[in-house]
């Protein structure tokens, strides 16, 4: 097996990074601009990646449209909503600030990177402003942003994401309680996690 060990090798493939299309550069901005400011504000998702003494991690964020919010040009603020209190984002954020962000939005082929760095608020009156039926986030991640630039729609054209007539029938994979009765030896998980978790999800959704 043939293993790119250099720059120099990647750039035999590849090309030089100033070789490429000025397309490439050009949509590389340092805050927030007006167009990018309308992707963030209707993405009701994105995939957050974080750096720590244990490696990566890229963590899948969601709510209502627009719930990344621009607090100016420069700064972005994400609620830290309910999950499985691994806090693994978290936990890098406070010992390595750097962070990528990456929003998908429903239906459209362009998606929208983000590099930067972020801390982790507990400001009371911030918390307070990002509830939803009564309840506060624990922390809000608020973000800087380094450079901002969309991302062509090939991998999701390829992929054939928003594709209602390619969606995989979720009864053809692995249930969550299945993958952790087998992963545990069956001390937790099987069909009554499964049964359980909709209405667990509906009582701890914010």
């Amino acid at each position: 097996m043939s293993v790119i060990e250099t720059i120099e090798q990647l750039e035999e493939i590849y090309g030089r990074l100033d070789d490429i299309g000025e397309a490439s550069t050009a949509k590389v901005a340092d805050c927030v601009t007006a167009q990018y400011r309308r992707l963030i504000e209707v993405s009701p998702f994105a995939a957050l990646a974080t750096t720590g003494p244990e490696g990566l991690d890229c963590s899948p964020r969601g709510d209502k449209p627009g719930f990344v919010r621009i607090h100016d040009e420069r700064t972005l603020m994400m609620p830290d909503r309910r999950g499985n209190n691994r806090v693994d984002s978290l936990r890098n954020i406070v010992r390595d600030p750097n962070i990528a962000v990456l929003f998908l939005i429903p239906g459209a082929g362009t998606t929208l990177r983000i590099n930067g760095t972020a801390h982790l608020s507990t400001d009371t009156d911030l918390l307070a402003s990002f509830a939803v039926e009564e309840k506060a986030p624990r922390t809000v991640i608020v973000m800087t942003v380094g450079e901002i630039y969309f991302q062509c729609a090939r991998a999701i054209v390829r992929s054939d994401l928003w594709n209602p007539d390619k969606r995989v029938d979720p009864k053809t994979l692995p249930t969550p309680g299945e993958i952790l009765a087998e992963m545990s030896e069956r001390r937790v998980g099987g069909p009554e996690y499964d049964r359980q978790w909709p209405e667990r999800a509906r009582q701890t959704m914010w």
